[in-house]
């Protein structure tokens, strides 16, 4: 009998594990990605990502199968894979969507928000704010995404937080590089205390507004910053 017990759970572990190391390092390269730590258009090198994120290449492929899914990275045959160039032509439309989804997200969380949500968004506002000042543009975007999908998630509305979910990802990437813009990351922080305010009146209608237009406008800022940095993008 318990021999019978043991057989699956060694088989299982094997495979959890590995599932484990494969997002682990998805995760880990996808922040490498939008931090341009592997910038547009290079090549992979496996045996040094291997090292670099400590797993051996099987799972590090399952990683690269994930961010080829979301984008990030372009699978090519007989070649090593590349890091995808961000889609200049497709930019406007995407923040068009994410604006319009964070919109109407903003809208119904300003009615359905528990005093409990208002309390964490005023806390991570606290925390932003603070790594704005001490010019941590790292810990600043991770508390930005942070906010911004806590306000999703406080609409309560499931097709909504799943489209945001879908749509983000390939967003990230574009939103880092926006805060390059000029006065975009001050502007940003700003623009996200306005927010929490609407949202701490209940004004739907104002907080839709207002998240609405920020994030049109970090869409661009994004098209700024690649115009006068990297122009062979934005002929592509």
């Amino acid at each position: 009998m318990q021999q019978k017990s043991d057989t699956p759970k060694g088989r299982k572990s094997p495979k959890l594990k590995r599932m484990g190391l494969h997002e682990r390092a998805a995760a880990r390269m996808r922040a490498m990605i939008i931090r341009g730590e592997l910038p547009p258009g290079s090549q992979t090198q496996e045996t040094k990502l291997s090292k670099e994120l400590g797993v051996s290449r099987t799972p590090l492929r399952e990683a690269m199968k994930v961010l080829a899914a979301e984008g990030l990275i372009e699978l090519r045959p007989n070649r090593s894979p590349r890091i995808a160039d961000i889609a200049v032509g497709g930019i406007s439309e995407l923040f068009e969507a994410l604006a319009g989804i964070e919109r109407l997200a903003a809208e119904l969380a300003a009615q359905r928000a528990t005093e409990r949500d208002l309390a964490r968004l005023r806390t991570l506002q606290t925390r932003m704010e603070g790594h704005h000042r001490n010019g941590k543009l790292d810990d600043y975007f991770a508390i930005n995404g942070d906010i911004h999908n806590t306000i999703v998630r406080m609409s309560r509305n499931t097709p909504l937080r799943e489209a945001h979910e879908t749509l983000i990802s390939r967003a990230e990437r574009a939103r880092y590089l926006a805060l390059g813009a000029d006065r975009r990351w001050s502007n940003s922080v700003d623009e996200h205390a306005d927010i929490l305010a609407a949202l701490e009146a209940r004004d739907g209608e104002a907080a839709g507004r207002l998240l609405g237009a920020h994030v049109a406008r970090t869409g661009t800022a994004l098209l700024e910053v690649l115009a006068t940095s990297q122009p062979k993008q934005t002929a592509a």
